[in-house]
């Protein structure tokens, strides 16, 4: 039973290399283009959020200004 075990792991390692070998892989530079728009679309949503969040601060202190 451990044998076939190991045989059953080994030919699924040899299945994921083989699917692996034909994917397709991106460029240098799209890796460099696609990084870049993430980045620049992560800081865009983190800044509106920010915006967001401070404008509803300000909010909260205008209505109770005790807190």
């Amino acid at each position: 039973m451990a044998a076939s075990k190991g045989r059953g792991r080994l030919s699924l390692f040899r299945e994921v290399i083989s699917e692996l070998r034909k994917a397709v892989w991106p460029t240098r530079q799209e890796t460099m283009r696609l990084t870049i728009m993430v980045l620049v679309v992560a800081i865009t949503v983190g800044a509106f959020l920010g915006g967001i969040d401070y404008g509803f601060s300000q909010l909260t202190r205008l209505f109770l200004p005790t807190l």
